[in-house]
C-alpha cells in the first residue's frame, strides 16, 4: 500500500518506519535541510536519532508529491500536534484525499474541538476519516518492540484499511466504532500525567500516584460521556492503557513537565528544556473550559491548569485536592 505520513517528529517518524516494513511509505517535513539530511543519511538525527530509516521509506519536503503519493486507494497519515491540524488538512483540501487518518491528541486550543470536529469542518464529509491512537512511545515502536492501537472511525473500510497497513508481529491494531471516546481518552490522560508527574517530583509516594491516576480516570469518563463518548472505550487502550503509560513512563514529556514543575520550575523553562511544549499544556485550559461550560466536575484538571497558568504552586495543588470534601466514590 502506498501511505504518506505528513509529520517528520519523534511519533511521525517512529510510525513510518514500522509501517515501511511492508508498505510504500513517504514521511514529509517543512524543512527542507532537514528531510534531505535525512534522505541522506537514512535516519531522522534531530527528532528520533539512531533508528536507521528502512529502504522503502522515502522522505520529503515536497508537499505536493508527498500527497499525490496518498492518492486513490492509498492512506495519508497526519502527524502533527493538535495546533498544526487545521492548517495542515486546509493545504490537504486542493487533492481528491480518499484515506485520511490523525494520529495527534488533545482539543484545539481556539475552538476547544476534538481532531475528528476539526476533521469534518475543514474536509466535509466525503473523505474517510479516523484516529489512530493508544499507548504509544515513538523510540519503541522505531525499536519494533510490541505495542497495540486502536483505529477509530465510523467507517469500516477505513479501519479495514489501517489494520491491513499497520497490522505486524510487534504492531496489533485493534478497531473501535467510539471516535470520541478514543479522543477525549487521548487527551485528558495528557493532564492527568502532569498531575502524577507533580506528586511523584514531590515524593509523594506510589499509593498518590495510584490514587491520582483512578480520580483521573473518573473525570476523564464525565467529560468522555457528557460529550457522548463510551464508558467502555476508556476500560482499553485508548482509555486506561495509554493513561497508565502516560502517568508511570519515564519517556513521557507530561509526565516530566509534571516533574518539572515539583522542582519550582516555570513553564517557560520547562518549555526551553523540552524543545517544544507537551500536549497536556495545550489541552490543560479548553478542557477547563469546556468542563465548566458543560458543568463537569473536573478538579485534577483545575488544579493542573492553575500550577500551569495561573502561579499555583505544585505543593499547594496537592494540598487543594487532598483537602477536598470526602464522599462515595463514584464517576
Amino acid at each position: 500500500m502506498k501511505i504518506t505520513v505528513l509529520g517528520a517528529g519523534a511519533w511521525g517518524t517512529a510510525l513510518a518506519i514500522s509501517l515501511a516494513a511492508k508498505n510504500q511509505v513517504v514521511l514529509w517535513g517543512r524543512n527542507q535541510a532537514a528531510m534531505t539530511d535525512m534522505q541522506n543519511q537514512r535516519e531522522n538525527r534531530h527528532y528520533l536519532a539512531g533508528f536507521p530509516l528502512p529502504n522503502n521509506l522515502q522522505a520529503t519536503s515536497d508537499f505536493e508529491a508527498a500527497l499525490e503519493h496518498a492518492l486513490h486507494d492509498g492512506l495519508l497519515i497526519i502527524a502533527s500536534s493538535v495546533s498544526g491540524l487545521r492548517p495542515i488538512l486546509q493545504q490537504c483540501r486542493a487533492f481528491p484525499l480518499r484515506h485520511v487518518v490523525w494520529l495527534c491528541k488533545g482539543f484545539e486550543e481556539s475552538s476547544r474541538l476534538l481532531p475528528h470536529q476539526v476533521v469534518k469542518q475543514e474536509m466535509g464529509e466525503q473523505v474517510l476519516t479516523g484516529a489512530l491512537s493508544g499507548p504509544s512511545f515513538a523510540q519503541e515502536v522505531a525499536q519494533g518492540l510490541p505495542c497495540a492501537l486502536t483505529i477509530a472511525s465510523h467507517s469500516a473500510e477505513l479501519c479495514q484499511l489501517v489494520v491491513e497497513a499497520a497490522h505486524s508481529p510487534s504492531l496489533r491494531i485493534y478497531s473501535s466504532d467510539d471516535v470520541v471516546g478514543v479522543e477525549v481518552g487521548g487527551a485528558v490522560k495528557n493532564i492527568m500525567a502532569i498531575a502524577t508527574g507533580v506528586a511523584d517530583g514531590l515524593g509523594l509516594g506510589l499509593n498518590a500516584r495510584a490514587a491520582l491516576m483512578t480520580r483521573g480516570l473518573a473525570e476523564i469518563s464525565r467529560l468522555c460521556t457528557a460529550l457522548g463518548g463510551r464508558l467502555e472505550t476508556l476500560m482499553g487502550l485508548t482509555g486506561v492503557g495509554d493513561l497508565i503509560l502516560t502517568c508511570t513512563g519515564n519517556l513521557s514529556r507530561n509526565r516530566k513537565v509534571g516533574l518539572a514543575l515539583a522542582e519550582g520550575k516555570s513553564l517557560e523553562t520547562i518549555i526551553q528544556e523540552l524543545g517544544h511544549v507537551a500536549e497536556g499544556v495545550r489541552c490543560a485550559q479548553a478542557v477547563k473550559a469546556l468542563a465548566h461550560e458543560l458543568q463537569v466536575e473536573m478538579p485534577i484538571t483545575d488544579a493542573v491548569a492553575g500550577v500551569l497558568f495561573e502561579k499555583v504552586a505544585a505543593r499547594e495543588m496537592i494540598e487543594r485536592l487532598l483537602s477536598r470534601n470526602s464522599k462515595m466514590e463514584s464517576i
